[in-house]
Protein backbone atom coordinates (compact mmCIF):
# COMPACT_ATOMS: atom_id res chain seq x y z
CA UNK A 1 0.00 0.00 0.00
CA UNK A 2 1.56 3.66 -1.15
CA UNK A 3 1.99 5.91 2.07
CA UNK A 4 -0.97 8.30 0.42
CA UNK A 5 -3.09 5.20 0.66
CA UNK A 6 -2.58 4.42 4.16
CA UNK A 7 -2.74 7.67 5.40
CA UNK A 8 -6.36 7.91 3.41
CA UNK A 9 -7.31 4.39 5.00
CA UNK A 10 -6.29 5.67 8.47
CA UNK A 11 -8.16 9.18 7.93
CA UNK A 12 -11.16 6.75 7.25
CA UNK A 13 -10.22 4.91 10.42
CA UNK A 14 -10.38 8.08 12.71
CA UNK A 15 -12.45 8.36 15.31
CA UNK A 16 -15.90 10.23 14.90
CA UNK A 17 -15.36 13.99 15.79
CA UNK A 18 -17.96 16.23 18.12
CA UNK A 19 -17.77 19.17 15.23
CA UNK A 20 -16.37 19.41 11.63
CA UNK A 21 -15.76 23.31 10.72
CA UNK A 22 -15.92 24.03 7.21
CA UNK A 23 -14.07 27.47 6.04
CA UNK A 24 -10.67 28.27 7.75
CA UNK A 25 -10.97 32.60 7.42
CA UNK A 26 -10.76 34.48 10.67
CA UNK A 27 -14.42 33.33 11.80
CA UNK A 28 -13.84 29.89 10.92
CA UNK A 29 -10.51 29.13 11.91
CA UNK A 30 -11.85 31.05 15.33
CA UNK A 31 -14.47 28.50 15.94
CA UNK A 32 -12.75 25.57 15.51
CA UNK A 33 -9.67 26.97 18.38
CA UNK A 34 -12.69 27.87 20.49
CA UNK A 35 -14.30 24.82 20.43
CA UNK A 36 -11.16 22.35 20.54
CA UNK A 37 -9.55 24.56 23.28
CA UNK A 38 -13.21 23.60 25.00
CA UNK A 39 -12.44 19.60 25.05
CA UNK A 40 -14.24 19.16 21.57
CA UNK A 41 -12.60 17.07 19.16
CA UNK A 42 -12.87 19.15 16.36
CA UNK A 43 -11.49 19.53 12.18
CA UNK A 44 -11.03 22.44 10.16
CA UNK A 45 -11.87 21.61 6.48
CA UNK A 46 -10.95 24.35 3.93
CA UNK A 47 -10.14 24.42 0.44
CA UNK A 48 -6.88 25.92 0.46
CA UNK A 49 -4.47 26.91 2.98
CA UNK A 50 -4.56 30.71 3.72
CA UNK A 51 -1.08 32.58 2.89
CA UNK A 52 1.55 32.71 5.05
CA UNK A 53 1.53 36.10 6.71
CA UNK A 54 4.78 38.37 7.15
CA UNK A 55 5.75 41.36 8.26
CA UNK A 56 7.88 42.05 5.26
CA UNK A 57 4.76 42.05 2.88
CA UNK A 58 3.25 44.78 2.01
CA UNK A 59 -0.21 45.47 4.22
CA UNK A 60 -2.91 43.62 3.43
CA UNK A 61 -5.71 45.46 1.67
CA UNK A 62 -8.72 44.13 3.30
CA UNK A 63 -8.81 45.37 7.13
CA UNK A 64 -11.21 44.61 9.56
CA UNK A 65 -11.79 46.86 13.07
CA UNK A 66 -11.21 44.59 15.95
CA UNK A 67 -14.09 45.46 18.89
CA UNK A 68 -13.60 44.65 22.50
CA UNK A 69 -15.41 41.93 22.52
CA UNK A 70 -13.58 40.24 19.31
CA UNK A 71 -10.08 41.21 21.42
CA UNK A 72 -11.47 39.75 24.17
CA UNK A 73 -12.46 35.91 22.16
CA UNK A 74 -8.77 36.38 20.21
CA UNK A 75 -7.00 36.95 23.71
CA UNK A 76 -9.03 34.04 25.41
CA UNK A 77 -8.11 31.55 22.80
CA UNK A 78 -4.36 32.93 23.17
CA UNK A 79 -3.86 35.00 19.69
CA UNK A 80 -4.37 38.40 20.40
CA UNK A 81 -1.18 39.59 22.08
CA UNK A 82 0.93 38.11 18.64
CA UNK A 83 -1.74 39.74 16.34
CA UNK A 84 -1.31 43.20 18.47
CA UNK A 85 2.36 42.60 18.46
CA UNK A 86 2.81 41.92 14.82
CA UNK A 87 1.37 45.03 13.22
CA UNK A 88 -1.99 46.40 14.25
CA UNK A 89 -3.46 50.06 15.07
CA UNK A 90 -5.22 51.30 17.58
CA UNK A 91 -7.69 53.58 17.03
CA UNK A 92 -9.23 55.95 20.70
CA UNK A 93 -11.75 58.22 18.89
CA UNK A 94 -14.03 57.98 15.94
CA UNK A 95 -15.22 60.62 14.22
CA UNK A 96 -18.00 60.62 11.42
CA UNK A 97 -19.59 63.81 9.69
CA UNK A 98 -21.80 64.63 6.59
CA UNK A 99 -20.61 65.90 3.53
CA UNK A 100 -24.30 67.88 3.23
CA UNK A 101 -25.73 68.41 6.25
CA UNK A 102 -21.86 69.33 7.59
CA UNK A 103 -23.19 67.36 11.12
CA UNK A 104 -20.80 65.67 13.02
CA UNK A 105 -20.57 62.98 15.83
CA UNK A 106 -17.71 61.97 17.85
CA UNK A 107 -16.95 58.82 20.06
CA UNK A 108 -14.11 58.89 22.66
CA UNK A 109 -12.85 55.96 24.36
CA UNK A 110 -11.60 58.09 27.47
CA UNK A 111 -14.89 59.72 27.72
CA UNK A 112 -16.60 55.70 28.39
CA UNK A 113 -13.46 54.44 30.61
CA UNK A 114 -11.93 52.79 28.10
CA UNK A 115 -8.28 52.84 26.44
CA UNK A 116 -9.34 52.07 22.82
CA UNK A 117 -12.32 51.99 20.73
CA UNK A 118 -10.76 48.62 19.02
CA UNK A 119 -8.14 48.03 16.36
CA UNK A 120 -7.38 48.05 12.57
CA UNK A 121 -6.02 45.00 11.52
CA UNK A 122 -4.73 42.78 8.23
CA UNK A 123 -7.49 40.23 7.74
CA UNK A 124 -4.38 37.79 6.34
CA UNK A 125 -2.43 38.17 9.50
CA UNK A 126 -6.00 37.50 11.64
CA UNK A 127 -6.37 34.29 9.69
CA UNK A 128 -2.95 33.07 9.70
CA UNK A 129 -2.42 33.75 13.20
CA UNK A 130 -5.51 31.47 13.81
CA UNK A 131 -3.98 28.97 11.37
CA UNK A 132 -1.16 28.55 13.07
CA UNK A 133 -2.43 28.03 16.38
CA UNK A 134 -5.14 25.19 15.37
CA UNK A 135 -2.91 22.04 15.55
CA UNK A 136 -0.97 23.04 19.16
CA UNK A 137 -5.01 22.99 20.28
CA UNK A 138 -5.45 19.70 18.99
CA UNK A 139 -7.35 20.36 15.57
CA UNK A 140 -6.78 18.47 12.52
CA UNK A 141 -6.41 20.49 9.29
CA UNK A 142 -7.76 18.70 6.42
CA UNK A 143 -6.63 20.87 3.43
CA UNK A 144 -7.35 21.07 0.90
CA UNK A 145 -10.73 19.42 1.64
CA UNK A 146 -14.18 20.32 -0.09
CA UNK A 147 -17.84 18.59 1.11
CA UNK A 148 -19.65 17.50 -1.59
CA UNK A 149 -22.74 16.64 0.54
CA UNK A 150 -23.58 15.76 3.88
CA UNK A 151 -26.97 13.57 5.72
CA UNK A 152 -27.77 13.41 9.53
CA UNK A 153 -28.13 9.98 10.74
CA UNK A 154 -29.34 9.83 14.52
CA UNK A 155 -26.79 10.96 16.50
CA UNK A 156 -24.32 11.83 13.99
CA UNK A 157 -23.80 14.12 10.48
CA UNK A 158 -22.15 12.44 7.50
CA UNK A 159 -19.90 14.54 5.28
CA UNK A 160 -18.71 13.35 1.68
CA UNK A 161 -15.44 14.66 0.41
CA UNK A 162 -14.49 15.62 -3.13
CA UNK A 163 -11.70 12.81 -2.58
CA UNK A 164 -14.01 9.91 -1.63
CA UNK A 165 -13.69 10.37 2.18
CA UNK A 166 -16.21 10.10 4.73
CA UNK A 167 -15.66 12.18 7.49
CA UNK A 168 -18.60 11.34 10.49
CA UNK A 169 -19.22 14.28 13.34
CA UNK A 170 -21.84 14.93 16.28
CA UNK A 171 -22.17 18.82 14.34
CA UNK A 172 -21.63 20.53 11.37
CA UNK A 173 -20.18 24.25 11.31
CA UNK A 174 -20.53 25.94 8.22
CA UNK A 175 -18.57 29.29 7.90
CA UNK A 176 -17.55 29.12 4.29
CA UNK A 177 -18.62 32.20 3.45
CA UNK A 178 -21.28 34.92 1.74
CA UNK A 179 -21.65 32.55 -1.06
CA UNK A 180 -21.74 29.20 1.66
CA UNK A 181 -21.99 26.03 -0.30
CA UNK A 182 -23.68 24.13 2.33
CA UNK A 183 -26.41 26.72 3.40
CA UNK A 184 -27.13 26.17 -0.12
CA UNK A 185 -26.98 22.47 0.54
CA UNK A 186 -28.81 22.77 3.67
CA UNK A 187 -31.98 24.21 1.43
CA UNK A 188 -31.52 27.10 3.57
CA UNK A 189 -32.42 30.35 1.87
CA UNK A 190 -31.09 34.20 1.92
CA UNK A 191 -33.45 37.22 2.16
CA UNK A 192 -31.23 41.00 1.51
CA UNK A 193 -30.52 43.16 -0.74
CA UNK A 194 -28.02 44.11 -3.40
CA UNK A 195 -26.66 47.92 -2.84
CA UNK A 196 -25.45 48.31 -6.51
CA UNK A 197 -22.44 49.52 -5.09
CA UNK A 198 -18.59 48.50 -4.20
CA UNK A 199 -16.04 49.62 -1.25
CA UNK A 200 -12.85 51.02 -3.53
CA UNK A 201 -10.04 49.63 -0.78
CA UNK A 202 -6.51 50.96 -0.77
CA UNK A 203 -3.56 52.36 1.89
CA UNK A 204 -2.72 56.02 1.72
CA UNK A 205 -0.62 58.34 3.27
CA UNK A 206 -1.60 61.56 4.37
CA UNK A 207 -0.19 64.82 5.20
CA UNK A 208 -1.15 65.23 8.36
CA UNK A 209 -1.32 62.23 11.10
CA UNK A 210 -4.26 59.54 11.32
CA UNK A 211 -4.27 60.47 15.16
CA UNK A 212 -5.38 57.34 15.78
CA UNK A 213 -9.10 58.23 14.66
CA UNK A 214 -11.08 56.53 12.55
CA UNK A 215 -12.55 58.62 10.00
CA UNK A 216 -15.41 58.70 8.29
CA UNK A 217 -17.67 61.17 5.54
CA UNK A 218 -20.88 60.39 4.88
CA UNK A 219 -20.94 61.44 0.90
CA UNK A 220 -24.26 61.03 -1.48
CA UNK A 221 -22.65 58.27 -2.88
CA UNK A 222 -21.80 56.68 -0.25
CA UNK A 223 -19.38 56.40 2.81
CA UNK A 224 -15.62 57.18 2.91
CA UNK A 225 -13.80 56.40 5.45
CA UNK A 226 -10.00 56.68 6.92
CA UNK A 227 -9.03 53.76 9.31
CA UNK A 228 -5.65 54.11 11.39
CA UNK A 229 -3.15 51.84 10.44
CA UNK A 230 -0.30 50.71 12.45
CA UNK A 231 2.24 51.97 9.99
CA UNK A 232 1.10 55.19 10.20
CA UNK A 233 -0.68 55.45 6.94
CA UNK A 234 -4.82 55.04 6.98
CA UNK A 235 -6.87 52.20 5.21
CA UNK A 236 -9.63 53.82 2.85
CA UNK A 237 -12.91 51.90 2.55
CA UNK A 238 -14.43 53.99 -0.17
CA UNK A 239 -18.18 52.80 -0.78
CA UNK A 240 -19.56 53.86 -4.38
CA UNK A 241 -22.01 53.25 -6.97
CA UNK A 242 -20.69 50.32 -9.62
CA UNK A 243 -19.85 52.72 -12.03
CA UNK A 244 -18.25 55.39 -10.02
CA UNK A 245 -16.28 52.53 -8.13
CA UNK A 246 -15.12 51.24 -11.85
CA UNK A 247 -13.59 54.92 -12.53
CA UNK A 248 -12.57 55.14 -9.63
CA UNK A 249 -10.19 52.21 -10.21
CA UNK A 250 -9.30 53.37 -13.59
CA UNK A 251 -7.51 56.87 -12.58
CA UNK A 252 -4.19 57.52 -12.99
CA UNK A 253 -2.41 58.04 -9.45
CA UNK A 254 -2.49 61.44 -9.31
CA UNK A 255 -6.03 61.82 -10.46
CA UNK A 256 -6.79 59.54 -7.69
CA UNK A 257 -4.88 60.88 -5.00
CA UNK A 258 -6.44 64.62 -5.97
CA UNK A 259 -10.78 62.90 -5.65
CA UNK A 260 -9.55 61.27 -2.50
CA UNK A 261 -8.52 64.18 -1.18
CA UNK A 262 -11.50 66.52 -2.10
CA UNK A 263 -13.85 63.29 -1.23
CA UNK A 264 -11.89 63.04 2.56
CA UNK A 265 -12.39 67.19 2.90
CA UNK A 266 -8.85 67.01 3.06
CA UNK A 267 -9.58 66.24 6.71
CA UNK A 268 -6.30 64.79 6.99
CA UNK A 269 -4.12 67.26 4.59
CA UNK A 270 -3.45 66.31 0.84
CA UNK A 271 -3.14 62.51 0.09
CA UNK A 272 0.35 61.97 -0.72
CA UNK A 273 0.38 58.81 -2.50
CA UNK A 274 -1.28 55.12 -2.30
CA UNK A 275 -1.03 51.58 -2.52
CA UNK A 276 -2.75 49.31 -5.76
CA UNK A 277 -6.57 50.01 -5.48
CA UNK A 278 -9.05 46.74 -5.54
CA UNK A 279 -13.01 46.92 -5.36
CA UNK A 280 -15.49 44.45 -3.47
CA UNK A 281 -18.75 44.47 -4.20
CA UNK A 282 -21.65 45.49 -1.17
CA UNK A 283 -25.14 43.86 -0.49
CA UNK A 284 -26.99 42.71 2.72
CA UNK A 285 -28.14 39.17 3.12
CA UNK A 286 -29.17 37.52 6.24
CA UNK A 287 -30.15 33.35 6.27
CA UNK A 288 -33.81 32.60 6.72
CA UNK A 289 -32.54 30.10 9.56
CA UNK A 290 -29.08 29.79 11.27
CA UNK A 291 -29.56 25.68 11.90
CA UNK A 292 -30.81 22.21 10.08
CA UNK A 293 -30.19 18.76 10.89
CA UNK A 294 -26.93 18.51 13.05
CA UNK A 295 -25.95 21.57 11.10
CA UNK A 296 -25.64 25.75 12.08
CA UNK A 297 -24.05 28.30 10.02
CA UNK A 298 -21.87 31.74 11.00
CA UNK A 299 -20.24 34.80 9.85
CA UNK A 300 -20.91 35.35 6.43
CA UNK A 301 -22.69 32.60 5.79
CA UNK A 302 -25.40 33.75 8.40
CA UNK A 303 -25.40 37.20 7.61
CA UNK A 304 -23.42 39.54 5.51
CA UNK A 305 -23.56 43.01 6.23
CA UNK A 306 -22.67 47.07 4.87
CA UNK A 307 -19.21 48.00 5.91
CA UNK A 308 -20.01 51.48 7.28
CA UNK A 309 -19.87 50.19 10.38
CA UNK A 310 -17.30 47.75 10.18
CA UNK A 311 -19.17 45.31 12.25
CA UNK A 312 -19.19 42.30 10.06
CA UNK A 313 -15.90 40.37 11.16
CA UNK A 314 -17.02 41.27 14.73
CA UNK A 315 -20.70 39.86 14.46
CA UNK A 316 -19.07 36.61 13.17
CA UNK A 317 -17.06 36.25 16.15
CA UNK A 318 -19.70 36.94 18.28
CA UNK A 319 -21.53 33.88 16.73
CA UNK A 320 -18.11 31.56 17.47
CA UNK A 321 -18.42 33.60 21.09
CA UNK A 322 -22.21 32.44 21.62
CA UNK A 323 -21.70 28.58 19.59
CA UNK A 324 -19.12 27.81 22.03
CA UNK A 325 -20.78 28.61 25.26
CA UNK A 326 -24.13 26.85 23.94
CA UNK A 327 -21.79 23.83 23.47
CA UNK A 328 -20.48 23.51 26.47
CA UNK A 329 -23.39 24.16 28.85
CA UNK A 330 -25.26 21.68 27.03
CA UNK A 331 -22.36 19.39 27.46
CA UNK A 332 -22.10 20.15 31.22
CA UNK A 333 -25.80 18.88 31.30
CA UNK A 334 -25.29 16.04 29.35
CA UNK A 335 -26.76 16.84 26.07
CA UNK A 336 -26.06 16.15 22.64
CA UNK A 337 -24.63 19.59 21.34
CA UNK A 338 -26.08 18.34 18.23
CA UNK A 339 -29.58 18.01 18.96
CA UNK A 340 -32.17 20.30 17.64
CA UNK A 341 -33.55 21.92 21.08
CA UNK A 342 -29.49 23.11 21.73
CA UNK A 343 -29.15 24.41 18.43
CA UNK A 344 -31.58 26.65 18.16
CA UNK A 345 -30.51 28.33 21.67
CA UNK A 346 -27.22 29.31 19.37
CA UNK A 347 -29.64 30.09 16.37
CA UNK A 348 -32.24 32.44 18.23
CA UNK A 349 -30.10 34.23 20.22
CA UNK A 350 -27.30 34.81 17.39
CA UNK A 351 -30.47 35.67 14.46
CA UNK A 352 -31.97 37.96 16.28
CA UNK A 353 -28.90 39.99 17.59
CA UNK A 354 -27.31 39.88 13.51
CA UNK A 355 -30.49 40.39 12.47
CA UNK A 356 -31.36 43.80 14.44
CA UNK A 357 -28.12 44.92 13.81
CA UNK A 358 -28.06 44.32 10.13
CA UNK A 359 -30.99 46.07 9.57
CA UNK A 360 -29.74 49.02 11.76
CA UNK A 361 -26.68 49.07 9.35
CA UNK A 362 -29.09 48.92 6.40
CA UNK A 363 -30.99 51.73 7.38
CA UNK A 364 -28.52 53.87 8.20
CA UNK A 365 -27.09 53.66 4.64
CA UNK A 366 -30.56 54.39 3.46
CA UNK A 367 -30.72 57.47 5.65
CA UNK A 368 -27.42 58.37 4.15
CA UNK A 369 -28.92 58.03 0.74
CA UNK A 370 -31.85 60.65 1.42
CA UNK A 371 -30.83 63.61 -0.96
CA UNK A 372 -33.74 66.05 -0.23
CA UNK A 373 -33.04 69.29 1.74
CA UNK A 374 -36.04 68.65 3.81
CA UNK A 375 -34.12 65.03 5.10
CA UNK A 376 -30.78 66.59 4.94
CA UNK A 377 -31.86 68.78 7.11
CA UNK A 378 -33.84 66.40 9.47
CA UNK A 379 -30.87 63.98 9.07
CA UNK A 380 -28.37 66.52 10.33
CA UNK A 381 -30.52 68.19 13.33
CA UNK A 382 -30.65 63.88 14.63
CA UNK A 383 -26.85 63.84 14.25
CA UNK A 384 -26.33 67.39 16.42
CA UNK A 385 -28.87 65.98 18.56
CA UNK A 386 -27.32 62.55 19.21
CA UNK A 387 -23.91 63.78 19.50
CA UNK A 388 -25.37 65.64 22.84
CA UNK A 389 -27.00 62.92 24.18
CA UNK A 390 -24.00 61.13 25.86
CA UNK A 391 -25.87 58.53 27.85
CA UNK A 392 -26.94 57.47 24.42
CA UNK A 393 -24.09 57.79 22.77
CA UNK A 394 -22.75 55.68 25.44
CA UNK A 395 -25.22 53.05 24.52
CA UNK A 396 -24.44 52.71 20.99
CA UNK A 397 -20.65 52.88 21.17
CA UNK A 398 -21.19 49.72 24.24
CA UNK A 399 -23.52 47.96 21.43
CA UNK A 400 -20.52 48.65 18.72
CA UNK A 401 -18.24 47.37 21.24
CA UNK A 402 -20.16 43.95 21.98
CA UNK A 403 -20.19 44.86 25.81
Amino acid sequence: MSAAAAEASLRRRAPTLDVAVVGGGMVGAAAALALARAGFSTALLEVREPAAWSADDEVDLRVVGLAPSSLALLDDLGVWMSIRDARAGPYAHMHVWDAESGAAIDFDAASEGRDLLGYIVENNLVQWTLWQALEAAGVSRLCPAEVKGFEAHGDRIQLELADGEILTAGLLVAADGAASPLRQLAGIGTRGRDYAQRAVVAHVRTERPHENTAWQRFLPSGPLALLPLADDRSSLVWSLPEAEARRVLALDDQAFLDELGIASDFRLGRIIDSTRRAAFPLKLQLAERYQADRFVLLGDAAHAVHPLAGQGVNLGLRDVTELRDTLVAARAAGRDIGAAHVLRRYARRRRSADTLDALGFDALARIYAWQSPALVAARGLGVRLLDHLAPLKRRISEHAAGL
